[in-house]
């Protein structure tokens, strides 16, 4: 899960955002196997109905202008080319997620996709008589244990957020600044990953920066967001990072009016002259499952397997400097790149890390 995220979850997002199996359309990445055969016999009209519904399963609100809804939006865009429908619930509460899921098989639809980890427990539905028909993908962030039934799409806090934390670091430098802000909502163990590996990235280039940070318990309440916000901004950062959902706007808004930068949870907003963003942080979840979508439509969609995007490797996640001086950006592409390489160990970095 990311923030808008709720997983992932870098996610980057993750932002995600920590998507398609088998290393099918849009590029490079590695796939796993749970060892059990495809099932890709009838993608995408799983059912042989005549027609194609994606359901879409989302823990936040869609209407975000970032990481959940690039989700729905890149699955619509998907729709439309094919004449497939997609029928989406949003703002769901993971204790209705198994509920929610057993309605829609009844439904008859093809495909459940699931927009965060946080509702992994819906999978458990799977395995249902009335869900026998169903095809399932999850856009898994870290990760949800993989079993025969789904597809999912995976990809590493540490990468997206300490990359994220090396540009931050670089215009935090260039500021003369010493302390950066980075709030999100619940304490959950992947948000606390997520601020981690952002303070070291930070610390790669400005060795005493402080990390200060604020867990507003909900990632969409943009009042508990700007309270954080401005407490933060009395502490005398000079970056802000909102891992948040529907309350990141609210606060890089209010970070544009202080004059200090802010780094998008998952979604490039570099063209946006409304809500400025200093960094685009870019994990979208709605680009891997473009490509998951993609091997649907081929009927390549292999349940039981999960495919790893990697930062220097695919095309996504990646992070760009919205107006970078000198060669800031080429800074960032280096660090990206080493990760690609192995040259840079993140996590053992990030591990390592008091």
């Amino acid at each position: 899960m990311k923030p808008g995220i709720r997983a992932c979850l870098a996610i980057t997002v993750a932002p995600v955002l920590l998507l398609t199996a088998c290393g099918g359309s849009g590029g490079g990445g590695s796939t796993t196997s749970g060892g059990s055969p495809a099932a890709v016999k009838k993608q995408p009209d799983v059912n042989g109905d005549g027609k194609v519904v994606i359901a879409i399963m989302s823990p936040g609100d869609t209407q975000d202008n970032g990481y959940y809804q690039s989700f729905v939006d890149d699955a619509d865009k998907v729709a439309r080319e094919n004449g497939w429908e997609v029928r989406t619930l949003d703002k769901l509460n993971p204790a209705d997620a198994v509920a929610q899921a057993r309605n829609l098989c009844r439904q008859r639809v093809d495909l459940i996709a699931i927009g965060a980890s946080e509702l992994k427990d819906a999978l458990t539905a799977a395995p249902e008589p009335q869900c026998k028909e169903v095809h399932w993908y999850v856009n898994g962030g870290g990760g949800v244990q993989q079993t025969q039934y789904f597809s999912q799409s995976q990809d590493k806090v540490n990468e997206s957020l300490y990359a994220a934390g090396y540009a931050a670091g670089l215009l935090l430098k260039e500021a003369g600044g010493t302390k950066a802000g980075y709030i999100t909502g619940p304490e959950l163990d992947f948000s606390k990953q997520a601020a981690k590996a952002f303070r070291v990235g930070i610390q790669a280039v400005v060795p005493k920066a402080e990390l200060v940070t604020t867990y507003t318990g909900d990632f969409d309440d943009s009042a508990k967001a700007k309270e954080a916000f401005e407490a933060q901004k009395g502490q005398g950062i000079k970056i802000v990072y909102p891992y948040l959902g529907g309350a990141t706007d609210a606060v890089t808004q209010q970070a544009n009016a202080a004059g200090i930068p802010a780094l998008t949870p998952g979604t490039d907003r570099c063209a946006d002259t409304t809500t400025k963003y200093a960094v685009s942080v870019i994990f979208s979840p709605g680009a891997y499952f473009a490509a998951a979508l993609a091997d649907f439509k081929a009927g390549t969609l292999k349940m039981g397997s999960a495919r790893v995007w990697k930062m220097g490797v695919d095309p996504v996640p990646t992070v760009k400097i919205c107006r970078p001086a000198d060669d800031q950006q080429q800074k960032v592409d280096q660090v990206m790149k080493d990760m690609g390489t192995g040259k840079l160990d993140v996590d053992a970095t990030v591990n390592r890390a008091q």
